[in-house]
């Protein structure tokens, strides 16, 4: 069975029937997307605000995201109409490995296309349109959401008005490909990764999430909260019991196709290709007014890719957040990251 999860039971769902070309040429027969929205869109349709989500995360942002979005906050659904939609390739409800092939009517599994993060933009564009939407006061992205976000701005920027990035960069750096690669390589290791089965790949899952859990944290989060008290201990360490624990929690709500596809989908991910410019050049084209938020801890996404947005983005203002949760502080240090947004919007 597919992955149960409360993001995917609760969605709501957009159908088109319409070819859906992707960067590579590669062409969708038809395209689902699973999408939440909280709030009401106003008489004047100024008050969207639309959060890109990232790896395994859903569209239920209120769900994993709850401490940033609640009333009075940056983010207040009695006053905003907020948008998250599941990313193309994921397996809670978007068009990804797990759903059916209508031409095969059967799922897709591993054959399901190579996708880019300007694929997932345009699912997103399409889904824009069908919800009506013809300005988005506000987006955020926080890692791959970033990416997102980034090659929106790039793509829409009279529709897009302004941005919040955290945690994330113009390109894939050479140190996360190598780190989404060691992960493929796990799952590949698994020698069900491409059967045709919801449950193919769940060991290589498994293994490439505890590679992840060692990039989304650090050093002194994992000496901090998992050394063993036990000095006598030889076997059994809290350590590997944490992993043992994150790597099944994943298995049991995500896919591994799903992961491996992601996984490529973040390593092309570059916004100047195509557009005749380097990075900077590229930053540059961005004139929507752009709060970058960075964490001092993060391994994965370092504040110098942050401060890289900064320099060539004209309309930028940086922040640093100073945590001790590494690449996972975009997700744990709402209060400081709210009072940030709330300051730079007055």
């Amino acid at each position: 069975m597919p992955p149960n999860f409360s993001g995917a039971l609760t969605a709501k769902n957009f159908y088109s029937n319409q070819a859906f070309t992707l960067e590579s040429g590669a062409v969708l027969p038809e395209l689902h997307i699973a999408y939440h929205t909280y709030g009401t869109l106003n008489s004047t349709g100024d008050n969207v605000v639309w959060i890109c989500h990232a790896l395994t995360a859903n569209s239920d942002v209120m769900d994993w995201w709850k401490g940033l979005i609640a009333e009075g906050h940056a983010i207040d659904p009695e006053r905003d109409f907020i948008v998250c939609a599941n990313i193309l390739g994921s397996c809670y409800g978007t068009s990804g490995p797990l759903s059916n092939n209508p031409v095969s009517s059967q799922p897709y599994f591993h054959s399901f296309p190579q996708i880019t993060i300007r694929d997932m933009v345009g699912a997103h564009i399409k889904l824009r349109e069908h919800l009506g939407i013809r300005q988005i006061r506000l987006l955020v992205g926080g890692s791959m959401g970033g990416y997102q976000t980034l090659e929106w701005a790039l793509l829409e920027p009279t529709v897009i008005q302004r941005l919040c990035l955290l945690c994330t960069g113009a390109s894939e750096s050479a140190w996360s490909i190598a780190i989404h690669t060691a992960q493929r390589l796990a799952i590949q290791a698994d020698q069900t990764w491409q059967d045709d089965s919801y449950a193919a790949g769940a060991q290589g899952l498994k293994a490439a999430r505890a590679i992840g859990m060692l990039t989304y944290r650090n050093y002194q989060t994992f000496v901090r909260a998992q050394t063993d008290p036990d000095n006598e201990k030889t076997d059994h360490f809290r350590a590997s019991s944490y992993i043992e624990y994150q790597g099944d929690k994943l298995v049991k709500r995500f896919n591994a196709q799903s992961y491996w596809l992601l996984s490529k989908a973040m390593d092309s991910h570059n916004i100047s290709r195509g557009r005749n410019t380097d990075l900077a050049g590229a930053l540059t084209l961005i004139s929507q007014p752009a709060l970058i938020i960075g964490i001092t801890s993060d391994i994965l996404c370092p504040p110098e890719e942050q401060l890289f947005l900064s320099q060539h983005i004209p309309q930028a203002t940086y922040h640093e957040i100073d945590s001790t949760y590494g690449h996972d502080g975009f997700l744990i240090e709402f209060e400081k990251i709210n009072k940030l947004m709330i300051t730079w919007s007055e």
